[in-house]
């Protein structure tokens, strides 16, 4: 059961059960009651009452309350009395099991989400399950939680009416960022993303006078930006991009103006930005030729990029297409068979590591360009050069079950951690879970992913049973 109290004003008792109910309720439809929201129709409430088997919800508004049960979306019952309790509104419900067959609640991205809703609203105290959370200065709360090693110098914060924002520099490769809409968390960015880039890149080519690129200043950067606008536009349901570009002018010159503010009143925080520009410029040109050197050593090999199977959509193809597409990294050719067997070869790619990857952990980035198969991997994901270009919008890791696949496992993670990890942070990098056992009989297969589950497997199907312990994905037939 999960249940929820809020300390508002309360839904006007007479439109309580069209408010959880019906399309097209609610203060979202009154623009000076509701100026900035997320969404267009009101159907949150209204999805979490159809998909519950019990919902429940209680307005207390000026001394009096309603109540309203319903049960997969029918109305079982309402109640009106009078009450002392102060206003807001009370809402529990449960899944229901017929859709959501297995359904657990994960406190770790409850307590996520409830992080992020206090660090866009200053002042505003959240109890989940007795702890308090809180914050008192916003978006630089946020980054100074997520960022506390490797600082080159302390963040520089900005808050508008309706633009906050805060970054620094870490010593760290890569770039990651959180932005939000009315809060709502966009984790492929968007129209103010782009925008807090791009002012960010001016106001420091202002102040120091010089003509940096954006890819210089970007290297080691974490940022967080909030906007709060009328009628946001996503480009999917999930709303996990904004695509007003009527906004991105406007955004720009106020981020500029910002950043030249705080620089001349930071000078020692403005030299420490240029010097860490003035290092990635360096570097990226040292690179360059490494790269180069690769990518002839690759074309003399092969015009396609070895061991990938490719799929015909990409991350950068249209949104409804371009979301469904992942890739899977496997061990060997072995292991890849049962996949390239079973794939969808319209979204679904696999790329075939040969052997374990190489431990990049302290390594210099130069070495991990001149290693082939490394800059195979990274050709196959199309990020030699940064993360802006990922081919898949899902990086899936299909390493074995066993103590080598883990190994393996965790050398993929800490190479994106290292040097691509904003890929991570953006939530693009998956782990298969694979299966352990297969326990069968001559009427029915199943596949087990713990010891409790292939013992639940045995006593399920009784006679006749032969159980398969999995050693490798090349054992699993598609």
């Amino acid at each position: 059961l999960i249940s929820v109290r809020d300390f508002g004003r309360g839904i006007p008792l007479g439109k309580v059960i069209d408010c959880v109910s019906q399309i097209n309720t609610g203060a979202k439809y009154n623009d000076d009651v509701f100026q900035f929201s997320v969404g267009l129709n009101g159907v949150g409430t209204k999805a979490v009452n159809a998909l519950s088997s019990h919902f429940l919800v209680r307005s207390h508004r000026e001394g009096k309350s309603m109540e309203a049960v319903f049960s997969q979306g029918k109305l079982i019952r309402e109640k009106s009395q009078k009450t002392s309790e102060p206003d807001g509104t009370y809402v529990e419900f449960i899944p229901d099991k017929e859709i959501f067959k297995k359904f657990r609640f994960e406190p770790e991205y409850i307590q996520k989400r409830l992080w992020h809703y206090a660090y866009l609203n200053t002042g505003l105290i959240l109890e989940y399950n007795g702890q308090d959370i809180y914050s008192e200065n916003g978006l630089l709360d946020l980054l100074n939680e997520e960022v506390t090693e490797d600082r080159l110098y302390e963040p520089l914060y900005y808050r508008g009416k309706l633009l906050e924002f805060a970054f620094l520099h870490t010593q760290s490769y890569g770039e990651s960022y959180f932005s939000f809409v009315n809060g709502q968390y966009t984790s492929d960015g968007g129209t103010h993303l782009s925008a807090f880039r791009e002012g960010i890149l001016k106001g420091v080519n202002e102040y120091s006078k010089k003509n940096f690129q954006g890819v210089d200043l970007r290297e080691g950067i974490v940022g967080t930006v909030a906007v709060r606008i009328k009628d946001p536009v996503f480009e999917s349901q999930t709303k996990n991009k904004l695509g007003n570009t009527e906004l991105r002018g406007p955004l720009v010159q106020e981020v500029k103006d910002a950043v030249v503010n705080m620089l001349y009143k930071n000078s020692s925080t403005a030299n420490s930005i240029i010097e860490r520009i003035v290092f990635n410029e360096k570097l990226r040109k040292e690179l360059a030729a490494v790269k180069k050197e690769a990518k002839e050593k690759q074309k003399k090999i092969s015009f396609k990029i070895p061991k990938l199977r490719d799929c015909k959509y990409h991350a950068q193809d249209k949104a409804d297409v371009g979301e469904k597409t992942m890739i899977f990294l496997t061990e060997g050719d072995s292991a890849s068979a049962s996949i390239v067997a079973s794939r969808d070869p319209l979204t679904q790619a696999v790329f075939s590591l040969r052997g374990k990857p190489l431990n990049v952990h302290g390594m210099k980035i130069d070495q991990l360009y001149k290693n082939e198969e490394m800059f195979n991997l990274m050709s196959a994901l199309n990020i030699e050069d940064d993360i802006e270009n990922l081919r898949y919008q899902k990086v899936i890791l299909a390493t074995d079950a066993d103590v080598d696949g883990m190994h393996i496992r965790n050398l993929l993670i800490t190479f994106f951690l290292t040097y691509f990890e904003g890929l991570v942070l953006n939530g693009h990098l998956f782990i298969l879970e694979t299966p352990l056992f297969k326990v069968r009989n001559r009427e029915k297969t199943l596949y087990c992913y713990s010891e409790e589950e292939r013992d639940k497997a045995i006593k399920q199907l009784k006679k006749g049973i032969e159980v398969t312990r999995f050693k490798g994905l090349g054992e699993i037939s598609p």
